[in-house]
This record gives C-alpha cells, structure tokens and sequence, in this order.
C-alpha cells in the first residue's frame, strides 16, 4: 500500500536507482503520473516531460477503452474486444482522430506550446501510477518508439499481473514494483488516490524548468 502518489513515486525511484538505471528522459503519462514521475526524474537527474494518449471508448460505453491513441496518432486497437462488440472501422476512424487532437491538445497545454523533447538516441523511461489495462501505456510506449528513442522502459509502482506481461512487448523493459494477484484497480493500493488537476501536474513539470 502506497501513501500517495508522491510516496509511490519516492520507492519507484529507489528501486530504478537500485538498477543503477541510466536515463535521459523520464516522461509521465498525465494527469496522475506526473507526482510520480517527478521524484524519478529528480533521482535519475532526468529531465521530466510528458507524453499523452487517451483511451478509445466503446460505442455507447466511453469508459470501456477498445484502444488508445497517442498526441502523435500512435494507436493501439484491442482487437479482440473490437471483434467481440462488432466495432466497425469507421467508428473507430472517427474516434481516433477525435481523441488524437485531443491528446494533441492536452500535450500541448502542459508543455505551453512547446514541442515534444527529442527523444532520438535517447534513454527514455515512461511512468504513471499505476496499470490496469494497459491501454494508454501502450500507445504512450508506441509513440516513444516511433520518436526514434534508443532505449525505452515502462515504471510504474503496481500494476495488473497480465497489463504488465502483456506490455512487455512494447518496452526493452517494464518495472512494476508490485504486480499482486487480487489486482481491480490501481486506487485500491493507495492510501490516498484523489484526482490530480491539470494546473497539480504541470506545477509537477513547471519544479524542473
């Protein structure tokens, strides 16, 4: 059971320090990395930026992600549950463009209109607080990939045993400091896990400027 964010964000910093884990870039996923991610930054004499995707929803169901699409149009489809809920491609078409500009939006809001870092040849660890299924770390981890990034690790403080598995595939690396097997939510492992503003996280990015 972690305190808070920033508790969490303390022990996944002692841990990546512990692997003696060299970074160039650390990069939140926003709203509720940001307080973790910036004590791994500072550990890691990192810097800290963001990087933005938002969950594709279901027909009639938005919390029910089918996928995930990055600011860069970088997408990620659950194809099995597409198949399943009879999805069609335009359906899909049309929310990826939509939640496109809006993660394109939201990245440029936190960063004040300020591009992307650029992460050719670097080492770049992506963090949020937590993993349930996956979705938007994906997609998040594809984005980083295609931005030409050397090495590229997921950190987060807990997460869904078979999220993590299952992203091991997108990264060279995926820590998670907790992977329990009565996982539901990643709020049931914090003390305190109330909703993190937008103005709260980019304090979080405005403390290393």
């Amino acid at each position: 059971m972690f305190d808070d964010r920033t508790d969490a964000g303390d022990r996944l910093a002692a841990e990546l320090e512990r692997r003696d884990l060299e970074v160039d870039v650390v990069l939140g996923i926003p709203r509720g990395a940001l307080p973790v991610a910036r004590p791994v930054a500072d550990a890691l004499d990192a810097e800290l930026d963001v990087v933005v995707a938002r969950k594709l929803g279901a027909p009639g169901n938005p919390e029910l992600a089918v996928g995930a699409v990055a600011s860069d149009g970088s997408v990620w489809h659950n194809d099995a549950l597409i198949d399943r809920l009879g999805i069609s491609e335009e359906y899909l078409e049309e929310v990826e463009r939509e939640e496109a500009e809006n993660a394109r939006q939201k990245a440029d809001r936190y960063r004040d209109g300020s591009g992307m870092p650029d992460l050719e040849g670097n080492r770049v660890v992506v963090v949020d607080d937590g993993v349930a299924t996956g979705a938007t770390a994906t997609a998040c981890l594809r984005q980083v990939r295609e931005a030409g990034a050397e090495y590229v690790a997921l950190a987060v403080p807990v997460g869904s045993p078979q999220s993590v598995d299952d992203l091991a595939s997108e990264a060279d690396e995926v820590i998670a400091l907790r992977t329990p097997a009565d996982f539901r939510a990643v709020g049931q492992f914090y003390r305190t896990f109330g909703q993190v503003t937008d103005a709260e996280a980019i304090a979080y990015l405005d403390q290393g400027r």
